[in-house]
């Protein structure tokens, strides 16, 4: 029940222990996961037991703490958000309204293995209360006739939400007489909840997340962890499902005589050129290891791939001299042989695996420069069998490519037999296009480099 965007926060040197639970299969039976908790914390570990909801709320949260206070394991508890109040926000239903009622009842609808639920139908009844009942999709014919037979009236609203919160996420809104015939119909299956009262006929008119545009809409995110946050948050408020795919990383190189040496004759050069927001990143951490610092750039002119690298850039206090309209090392070259003058020297410090325009159009310009390589792209991802198996099974509706090399990373990381043809390509620039397109994927791409313009790209073809 832990959505995957919570997951990707996990730390890499983080030991992963999956206990989840799905209805009618628990690989990992409560008591095992609770000896796991005390085993993991006599080891030493610092320990974090990440569950869906609130703990305390039908999640045995209490079960499993009673077995570490008894060895005097110390704990600390982060009270989560229930499903019984954050998925009937997200479906429209608020569980209390003055003109409605006043109380909300939470109840499980799951009885203990080979035990029966035993329900109080007309004191629930009585209450007259908004009435939410987990884990319930099995039960739910049973509770809905209880409820008629202790005196609810057969037209009051009831709604069924499957797969609460994420953006997949499907409501069923019907009555207590109809809605068990219904979600046979709709095929509902677990994870959903049920919710029973007046407020769910409030569904229609507050429901603000299957509005937002690209709700149902399954996006995976190619960039390096460290680089995807902008491009994911922004996904994820325009209502998508985003996965992270992380297929490369970055490495700074080092031993790397080369950048010593460039950084040791630094003065000889009169433009400094990064076409990356990582490049600016690695230089700052080169420099330091030389004991420099930006004010050593002081006499160099500054040119950089695009927008996102300059604003790199200007978090360490300097501002780009040269930043071509169209983002992309053809440009960026045609932009540096108008501008650089005679007598001047370029730096290139970038991937070692960038692409040949840049230095190819320089030395056809004759003019003088040195490339040097600060990082490298590594290609890699350890969950290529479950976007695999996303692929095959028509799960993903787009894939972000933010280079050419996350193109490279992600097809590289996949079974050489994968069909790239089931999803769009949103790249972000035309030689991410053509990356894209020589591994036979359908592309869309975005009118200037920028994630901004890749966004409304996206919200243009969710359009047509």
């Amino acid at each position: 029940l832990v959505g995957p965007e919570i997951l990707a926060l996990m730390p890499d040197s983080a030991e992963q222990i999956d206990v989840g639970k799905k209805s009618n299969c628990h690989p990992v039976p409560q008591w095992r996961i609770n000896e796991i908790l005390l085993e993991k914390a006599q080891e030493g570990k610092r320990v974090v037991r990440l569950k869906g909801g609130d703990c305390f709320v039908f999640g045995r949260g209490g079960e499993e703490l009673e077995l570490l206070e008894q060895h005097d394991i110390p704990f600390e508890v982060v009270p989560g958000v229930t499903s019984a109040l954050s998925v009937p926000a997200y479906a429209g239903i608020p569980v209390t309204h003055r003109d409605f009622t006043s109380s909300v009842h939470i109840i499980t609808g799951h009885a203990k293995q080979n035990g029966q639920l035993n329900l109080d139908f007309e004191a629930l009844v009585r209450h007259r209360g908004t009435l939410v009942f987990l884990m319930s999709v099995s039960s739910t014919p049973m509770i809905l006739s209880g409820l008629m037979q202790a005196g609810m009236a057969e037209d009051m609203p009831a709604a069924m939400i499957e797969r609460g919160t994420l953006p997949n996420q499907r409501k069923l809104v019907a009555t207590v007489g109809t809605l068990s015939q219904r979600m046979q119909e709709e095929h509902i299956t677990s994870p959903a909840i049920l919710i029973v009262g007046a407020v769910c006929a409030l569904s229609d008119s507050f429901d603000w997340f299957s509005h937002t545009p690209l709700h149902g809409v399954t996006v995976a995110v190619t960039r390096p962890k460290n680089r995807a946050g902008t491009l994911t948050d922004k996904l994820r408020k325009l209502g998508a499902q985003v996965i992270s795919y992380p297929c490369i990383e970055t490495k700074i190189i080092w031993p790397n005589m080369p950048v010593v040496e460039a950084l040791a004759s630094i003065d000889q050069y009169s433009w400094l050129v990064l076409t990356s927001p990582t490049g600016v990143e690695m230089l700052v951490r080169l420099l330091d290891a030389a004991d420099m610092d930006m004010r050593n750039l002081a006499h160099m002119k500054l040119a950089v791939i695009g927008s996102a690298t300059a604003k790199a850039l200007k978090a360490h206090g300097l501002r780009a001299d040269y930043i071509p309209a169209i983002y992309d090392s053809v440009h960026l070259a045609e932009g540096l042989i108008r501008l650089v003058g005679e007598g001047d020297r370029v730096l290139l410090l970038r991937a070692a695996q960038g692409s040949s325009e840049l230095p190819v159009q320089l030395g056809e310009a004759c003019i003088p420069f040195d490339d040097v390589p600060i990082y490298e792209t590594l290609y890699h991802n350890e969950n290529s069998d479950a976007m695999a198996q996303q692929l095959a099974d028509g799960e993903i509706d787009y894939v972000t490519f933010t280079s050419a090399s996350t193109v490279q990373g992600f097809v590289s990381s996949l079974p050489k037999e994968t069909d790239f043809s089931g999803f769009r390509a949103l790249c972000i620039g035309n030689m991410t296009e053509q990356a894209a397109k020589s591994a036979g994927m359908q592309t869309i791409t975005a009118k200037s480099a920028t994630i901004d313009a890749m966004l409304s790209r996206l919200l243009e073809e969710q359009q047509l």
